[in-house]
């Protein structure tokens, strides 16, 4: 007889650069935890990301740009990241690279446009009529086919709708049954019907048929409450991008031409200005009613050099319209050239009148405990048993070259101990690995040293 485990089907969790960071670390007053929410130091950065946060959610923020500036490895994309996470899902965080805007299909600023939409979110409240409960009788009434075939139509159908306040009997329209139908609708299922649409939704079967058995297949929901009739808000989050793309592609129809219209039309299609200045229009339309929201979101630009004068032109517009989102900006560069001009030179490539609309945070290099605790917590996220002395030696590297590289060379030194039947890596595993893998300095060091072997 042999007997297996089962194993969970549970989806197991990738882990990214990233995957470590819960929000900013602050406490109640704003003040940086030291270590906190997988967040180590850059304690003025993260204070300054708070005070970001609570203007976001004040909604005073909107149409203005942050830029977060430090050498590579300084933790802006975790700071970026820890803002997103901060907010909650419910306002829209849309990440870009700046390289991103190249693209053979569509504009450049098109590409930036799109990006600015999707960080601008909609919550829109809609008070719908429903008719809701568990089904007691469901007859079809039959009548003579009107265009004089052989078969009978269905002229209506009759719906006993049951809660726990009361019992109501319904008429319907036979397209009703049609979706009744298609929900594959029973006695004892527990329904609810729009008023205005007819829009059927079945959600699940009434808990009174609980069987007592362990394999069941339904999901079993409890018998509502309240009225049969009632009032139901339903709130529906969407960006304007969404928007913008569902009334850019009309539907066609189902002849076979319009079909193939849709086969070859091009992968992307450009949003006209005027299309997005009509939909602004019904947009401003819902607020004013106060049926709909706005959430302005936020868009973060990676590597914000790259753009170019052309983009970063735009980007002022942009910026100064009345549905904006809030930007931020992350680079690594200092002085340098900006993309798309022959010598204008300036601090992290960017224009200088568009530095002067942001607010900038300055990120700090780590030090060596710092990084120590850094390593550590990337250790924990990843599963990795380490030893201390070991973590001391990986933070001497790290200091000595870079943080990325050390946290790089964790995975190949628990191979490495993996390897010679030990569970913890010690510090002559991070040695080994250290000198099979380089750094980048290492490599440009060699490079320099040896400039005669290699090609020019």
């Amino acid at each position: 007889m042999k007997i297996e485990e089962v194993k969970s089907t549970a989806k197991t969790q990738r882990i990214s650069a990233h995957s470590h960071i819960k929000g900013l670390g602050l406490d109640e007053n704003g003040v940086p935890i030291q270590m906190a929410a997988g967040l180590v130091g850059q304690e003025s950065a993260r204070e300054a990301a708070g005070l970001v946060v609570d203007m976001i959610r004040s909604k005073k923020m909107a149409g203005r740009a942050l830029l977060l500036a430090g050498p590579p490895g300084t933790g802006k994309t975790a700071i970026a990241l820890a803002i997103a996470q901060e907010l909650g899902n419910k306002v829209p965080f849309c990440p870009m690279v700046g390289s991103e805007v190249y693209s053979t299909e569509i504009k450049k600023t098109e590409v930036l446009m799109e990006n600015f939409r999707r960080a601008i979110g909609l919550r829109i409240r809609e008070t719908k009529e429903v008719y809701e409960g568990e089904v007691t009788e469901l007859t079809p009434v039959e009548t003579e086919n009107t265009t004089g075939g052989y078969g009978k139509t269905v002229s209506h159908v009759i719906i006993g709708l049951k809660t726990a306040k009361g019992t109501k009997q319904l008429k319907l329209d036979p397209t009703i049954y049609e979706s009744l139908q298609k929900e594959k609708v029973e006695v004892g299922d527990v329904i609810y019907i729009e008023a205005n649409s007819g829009a059927v939704k079945r959600q699940g079967r009434s808990d009174t048929f609980a069987t007592e058995f362990d394999l069941e297949a339904e999901e079993y929901v409890p018998l509502p409450k309240g009225d049969v009739h009632k009032k139901k808000e339903v709130v529906q989050d969407v960006t304007l991008h969404d928007l913008d793309c569902a009334n850019a592609r009309p539907q066609g129809g189902h002849d076979i031409m319009s079909m193939m219209g849709q086969l070859m039309k091009p992968k992307k299609t450009e949003i006209t200005d005027k299309l997005r200045k009509e939909i602004n229009k019904i947009v401003n339309k819902y607020i004013d009613q106060g049926i709909a929201e706005l959430v302005p979101g936020v868009l973060f630009i990676d590597e914000v050099h790259m753009l170019d004068i052309e983009t970063f032109t735009y980007l002022h517009r942009a910026l100064e319209s009345a549905i904006a989102p809030i930007v931020i900006f992350a680079t690594n560069r200092g002085r340098c050239q900006i993309r798309g001009t022959e010598d204008i030179v300036s601090p992290h490539g960017i224009p200088l009148d568009l530095l002067d609309r942001l607010l900038i945070i300055r990120t700090m290099p780590y030090n060596k405990a710092e990084l120590l605790q850094i390593l550590k917590l990337r250790a924990v996220t990843e599963g990795i048993s380490i030893e201390d002395d070991a973590l001391s030696t990986l933070s001497e590297v790290g200091a000595s070259s870079t943080l990325r590289y050390a946290v790089q060379l964790l995975t190949p030194a628990q191979l490495t101990a993996r390897a010679e039947g030990s569970t913890k890596i010690t510090p002559a595993h991070v040695t080994q690995v250290h000198r099979l893998f380089l750094d980048a300095k290492s490599s440009a060091r060699i490079l320099t040293q040896q400039a005669d072997k290699y090609m020019k």
